[in-house]
């Protein structure tokens, strides 16, 4: 069956369910979301942590801000369609779908990727051993515990130090588990009351037939130990869910891995945006909707047949910078930048120039961990020269 909508948002996350409400409650006509899991909400359905909403009172534990923004998508008018995914296109804007009622075609005026971010598995990060039951990532805990009512072990390894890593922690504590150690390849981290916490240190290998038994850990000095658990969680590592960019030929960003943007929030493809975490690793829920809602204008843009300036030259970065999202410029940038440092840093001096300029420099206060972006602001991208070279960001 073929359809026509105004608007088709794949992903009903916090991006993407902020921009449905945001559409809809405008008047862009039919705004449809489509969702492969049974419910919208995206992961905050899975995270009974406290800390989600919009500052300056971020109070909601996961599941109940993610009722919240299905609840203000649908009341503004959106149509949020689940057990749907996407799984190819057909067009510039048209893509192929699955579901139980069958196949099924939809053309829209505009599509919005927000496919979300995932984590990496223990097969992607290379980590060497057996195949036994009890390895995870914090996705599949969070599912395990909250949507299953599964049972997870006993004792437990936290393989990550960051924010996303001590959810795990607290989670598997109110599951009864103990959980042994947390294991960081970064020279500091944040531990949590109770939990030995192993810096610079990683998990290499894996032991166990059936079910894990342990796991090999190595020191950057060459000092290693086995540490006895029953169930090892690896936490973060995220990397934007790009595969339906990726089939549909929309440019990939290298240090990302999502799709390239500017800041409207447009990809290569015209007609094609993309917002949230899947234009990056993993931000806030609250940073995943504002950006969802701030791509609104473009979409309404793109809907009233205005014309747009071309994207400008490309914003890259130098070490120890590995990402920052827009990539490109087009005009003033009404939203903070978000840069990623891919080691700790404290107090650095940020630098941004073109051909020989300087456009922009600042220092930041305190430290500054992987976990965590930097927010650069827009104002000097006003200074850009469109026609010129690349932009490049760097410590300076």
């Amino acid at each position: 069956m073929n359809r026509t909508v105004d608007v088709l948002v794949v992903g009903a996350g916090p991006a993407g369910l902020a921009l449905a409400a945001r559409l809809a409650g405008a008047g862009a006509g039919r705004v449809e979301v489509l969702e492969r899991e049974q419910d919208g909400g995206g992961v905050p359905r899975h995270c009974h942590h406290g800390g989600f909403g919009r500052p300056p009172r971020p109070w909601l534990r996961g599941p109940a801000y993610a009722r919240q923004a299905v609840d203000a998508a649908v009341g503004a008018g959106a149509s949020i369609r689940t057990g749907v995914t996407a799984t190819g296109w057909a067009g510039p804007v048209s893509l192929d779908t699955t579901s139980p009622a069958g196949l099924e075609r939809i053309t829209a005026r505009a599509v919005v990727l927000a496919t979300g971010a995932r984590e990496r598995p223990r097969s992607a990060r290379l980590v060497p051993g057996s195949r036994p039951a009890g390895v995870l990532t914090t996705g599949e805990l969070q599912q395990s515990l909250h949507l299953y009512g599964q049972s997870v072990g006993r004792r437990a390894v936290v393989a990550g130090a960051e924010p996303v890593a001590r959810h795990a922690v607290r989670a598997l504590r109110r599951a009864g588990v103990e959980v042994v150690a947390m294991v960081t390849e970064q020279p500091r981290g944040t531990a949590v009351p109770g939990v030995p916490l192993l810096t610079a240190t990683t998990v290499a290998e894996l032991h166990g037939r059936g079910r894990l038994s342990g796991v090999s850990v190595r020191h950057t000095d060459g000092r290693s130990g086995l540490l006895a658990c029953d169930t090892v969680v690896f936490t973060g590592d995220w990397i934007p869910d790009h595969e339906l960019a990726r089939r549909g030929g929309v440019a990939l960003d290298p240090g990302t891995r999502g799709p390239r943007v500017d800041a409207s929030f447009r990809t290569s493809t015209p007609g094609v945006f993309a917002v949230g975490n899947a234009l990056h690793g993993v931000e806030s829920a609250a940073t995943a909707a504002a950006e969802g809602a701030a791509a609104a204008t473009a979409v309404l843009a793109r809907l009233s047949g205005a014309r747009w300036p071309e994207c400008g030259p490309p914003l890259v970065v130098r070490a120890p910078l590995v990402w920052v999202t827009p990539n490109r410029v087009t005009g003033l940038a009404e939203r903070p930048l978000l840069l990623r440092s891919g080691a700790p840093m404290a107090f650095p001096v940020v630098t941004v120039g073109q051909d020989g300029r300087l456009l922009w420099r600042r220092r930041f206060p305190g430290p500054v961990s992987p976990s965590r972006s930097l927010r650069l602001p827009s104002r000097w991208t006003a200074r850009v020269d469109r026609a010129g070279g690349p932009v490049t960001i760097g410590l300076g």
